[in-house]
């Protein structure tokens, strides 16, 4: 990928992990290259503030900044969910020990 936007892999690499930002030119070359559609593989960089209510969290790693509320019952349910598979896991890993 690095060859086909003429840059270095070093500089591929940071644009990669999201360090740099990929330019509108560099996402057709490299869906042109994957053959498929822009949208299918541009992502839009999160960069911001999540509010939940009264938690706050700041992720500066990016050039754009969005707010997001979560209401609090979306992050209950995410983490009884979180907590159902983490239950599952140890479940298998014990599943797993036995045979």
């Amino acid at each position: 990928m690095a060859k086909i936007l003429s840059t270095d892999t070093s500089n591929y690499s940071r644009k990669e992990r999201g360090e740099t930002k990929i330019h509108d030119e560099e996402w057709q070359k490299i869906a042109d290259a994957l053959e498929v559609p822009v949208e299918d593989i541009k992502e839009e960089k999160f960069s911001g503030i999540v509010h939940n209510d009264n938690s706050t969290l700041h992720d500066q790693s990016g050039s754009y900044i969005h707010n997001y509320n979560i209401p609090n019952s979306i992050v209950e349910n995410l983490q009884d969910y979180i907590l159902l598979l983490k239950k599952e896991i140890e479940s298998l890993k014990e599943e797993l020990k036995n045979k």
